[in-house]
């Protein structure tokens, strides 16, 4: 196993309806009004942004997301993903079933290129996994808060 791949994926409940919590997604401008970890946003262009991060453990990530795939009626958004990290990320949204509001799966395939981060990953991996963990619960629980 490699210790600097990472293949993350998180499954968020969301008590809205699923067009809703996709138009909250697809606008990362308003990520830092929800999610607390993502501090900053600065557009770059049209369809790509520099994210700034920050989750319990003491390290930034400034990691610069492409959009790749937007499918609004397939409940679709990929981006590529560049900076600290190197890889990919997606959002599937859809409906929870029974009235039961949005189902929610994000998946995230990446290497992190910051150099402190690779030379720790076999002793520090297990935190950078609880890191990322509490950073998508808190994001859950913004998201679900923005959202009521």
């Amino acid at each position: 196993m490699d210790p600097n791949h990472y293949h993350l994926t998180s499954v968020w409940r969301v008590p809205a309806e699923p067009q809703r919590v996709y138009r909250a997604l697809e606008d990362v401008a308003r990520y830092p009004q929800w999610w607390p970890q993502v501090r900053t946003i600065r557009q770059l262009d049209e369809h790509t942004g520099e994210l700034t991060i920050r989750s319990a453990l003491p390290y930034t990530l400034r990691i610069t997301v492409r959009e790749q795939h937007r499918a609004p009626a397939a409940g679709l958004l990929q981006a590529a993903l560049g900076g600290d990290l190197q890889g990919w990320s997606r959002w599937r949204v859809s409906p929870a079933g029974h009235g039961a509001g949005t189902l929610v799966r994000f998946e995230e395939e990446v290497r992190p290129a910051k150099p402190l981060m690779r030379r720790l990953a076999l002793i520090a991996r297990p935190l950078f996994l609880a890191n990322h963990a509490a950073m998508m619960r808190a994001g859950e629980r913004g998201l679900r808060s923005h959202l009521a």
